[in-house]
């Protein structure tokens, strides 16, 4: 097994040479062309779903992807480190030291939906390998076009146990430069949770959708509100900020019934933060 780990991180590296290892291929530099691929993938003869890029009419996966999928660790430390002797973390270990060493302020983006408060001098690793210092966050919570700091996440004004469970997706911190600036995004999976526990409120409200305060479900199981937390970077998504519940209670009254993808973002401009964007995209 191990020998046959080690060929396949040969070929690997042969193919994914200079290619980012997270989902913002697409904007990592202005001239390349990039879009999700549906190229099929298969691991000992069996296919596996993983996120494919095609990216100047080449199919790139991420590397990450592979060492969860096969067994073997891949992690950033300021390079990229393969340990085909040792199971998938993704992480760095404790106390890396030397020339790997992260660079001081180095965060680590919250995976359990928990919130991540920008401070000067935090270094954000990307998806295209390199990082992210932030230099400033006055607007943090401080916007000048909302009425002041954002409440605690939603409570359940209804039976949250009706609805069916939603998955937390993967943080990602996506960088791109253009000749207007150098740009980050962080996928911003409080607010995130703050978009979804407001719908589930207005689901768990509305006569159409639900039956004293549980969400309905049609004759084959399928629940009249469904909701996903990201969202594909081909929709058409509608867009606002700053936080305002209003517009997802307008949003959701209007059309009830149906799939709701969420995200919400935090954009940072020459390592500014500027202001979190909330996405939606109804189907």
């Amino acid at each position: 097994m191990k020998n046959h780990i080690k060929n396949l991180l040969l070929v690997v590296v042969g193919i994914l040479a200079g290619v980012t290892l997270t989902s913002g291929a697409q904007a990592a530099a202005a001239w390349l062309t990039a879009y999700r691929s549906n190229c099929a993938v298969y691991i000992d003869g069996q296919r596996t779903e993983l996120t494919a890029y095609m990216i100047n009419d080449e199919n790139y996966v991420r590397l990450r992807d592979i060492g969860a999928k096969v067994g073997f660790n891949v992690y950033w430390d300021g390079t990229v480190q393969l340990e085909s002797d040792k199971p998938y973390t993704g992480v760095a270990p404790d106390g890396q030291k030397g020339e790997f060493a992260k660079p001081q302020g180095t965060v680590t983006l919250p995976t359990d939906g928990s919130q991540y408060v920008p401070k000067v001098g935090d270094v954000i690793p990307c998806d295209d390998g390199t990082t992210y210092t932030v230099t400033d966050v006055r607007h943090w919570d401080n916007n000048a076009f909302s009425s002041g700091p954002l409440p605690p996440l939603p409570t359940p004004t209804c039976d949250w146990s009706s609805f069916p469970t939603v998955e937390l997706p993967t943080p990602e911190a996506r960088h791109f430069q253009d000749s207007s600036g150098d740009y980050l995004y962080v996928h911003n999976l409080y607010e995130t949770r703050r978009m979804q526990y407001t719908l589930m409120n207005l689901a768990g409200s509305n006569p159409e959708t639900s039956i004293n305060g549980r969400l309905k479900y049609g004759s084959k199981g399928t629940p009249y509100v469904r909701i996903s937390l990201t969202i594909p970077d081909s929709a058409p998504a509608w867009s606002f900020w700053p936080w305002r519940d209003s517009e997802l209670t307008k949003l959701f009254n209007s059309c009830p019934p149906g799939t709701y993808s969420v995200e919400a973002w935090d954009l940072y401009k020459d390592g500014v933060y500027n202001h979190t964007e909330y996405r939606v995209y109804v189907t």
